[in-house]
């Protein structure tokens, strides 16, 4: 059976005691199902992260890190250095790192390789545009993405990589793919999974839903067939609301 999965991105918010507080809340949170709980705060405060949440079922992720080892490379955080804090899950390919950062297939390709060679559980994220949707191309630009940044992986270091589907047309805009629609696609990339390595690996990967997640919208989405979870975003910032989602699998 797939791990159920909710994990929030907190991205650029919450300071050191604004972190602390949040960890606070969450831990006296009751999860009542199944799903592993991950947050992922800023970078500058997953140590502290790290200890707050020691004893707790909640595990922390790095919302990004660099694919070199080590270097010249002003402002960027290793593989290492993340380990080093207790670290052990790092998402990459979110649509904002792509769309603000330009970071391409071959950089992510890269940083999941780097990732996966220390041992990192890599929360791997993709999606169209609104415009590729309303052209029909959101099916091609999906497989492409998952072919150019994972398709030379071989089939062991999947077991490593759980999927994020983000169609970016519903991140913080208030807009949701429907069930049905986050379900189709689920589908489409387990599919697609199985026509590059087979039916039992991609029925071993976990694929979460990215897109305005809510507690009102949580239970329904969950219910699909494909779908595993969720990377939430604004709604992680609220420990009960964030709760109210991870108990969608209760």
């Amino acid at each position: 059976m797939r791990k159920h999965i909710v994990a929030g991105n907190w991205k650029m918010n919450k300071d050191l005691s604004e972190t602390k507080s949040l960890i606070a809340d969450l831990k006296s949170q009751e999860n009542k199902g199944d799903a592993e709980v991950i947050i992922a705060p800023t970078t500058i405060n997953l140590h502290a992260a790290v200890s707050a949440l020691e004893g707790s079922e909640i595990h922390c992720a790095a919302q990004n890190m660099h694919q070199q080892e080590s270097g010249a490379y002003t402002g960027e955080i290793s593989a290492a250095m993340l380990k080093a804090v207790g670290v052990n899950t790092v998402i990459l390919g979110h649509s904002e790192r792509r769309a603000y950062f330009h970071e391409d297939d071959a950089l992510l390709a890269a940083k999941v390789k780097t990732a996966l060679a220390h041992k990192m559980r890599v929360i791997f994220c993709f999606g169209e545009e609104l415009e590729d949707r309303k052209a029909g191309n959101h099916f091609s630009v999906v497989e492409a993405q998952l072919k150019n940044a994972l398709f030379e992986l071989e089939s062991d270091p999947w077991l490593q990589i759980v999927l994020a589907y983000e169609p970016v047309w519903a991140i913080g805009t208030g807009e949701t793919a429907s069930p049905e629609q986050a379900q189709e696609m689920h589908a489409f990339i387990r599919k697609t999974i199985a026509s590059r390595y087979n039916q039992d690996l991609a029925d071993q990967i976990t694929i979460l839903y990215g897109g305005s997640v809510k507690p009102a919208n949580a239970k329904e989405i969950f219910s699909k067939a494909d779908v595993d979870g969720g990377l939430i975003g604004g709604a992680s910032l609220n420990a009960n609301d964030f709760y109210a989602i991870v108990n969608a699998f209760a």
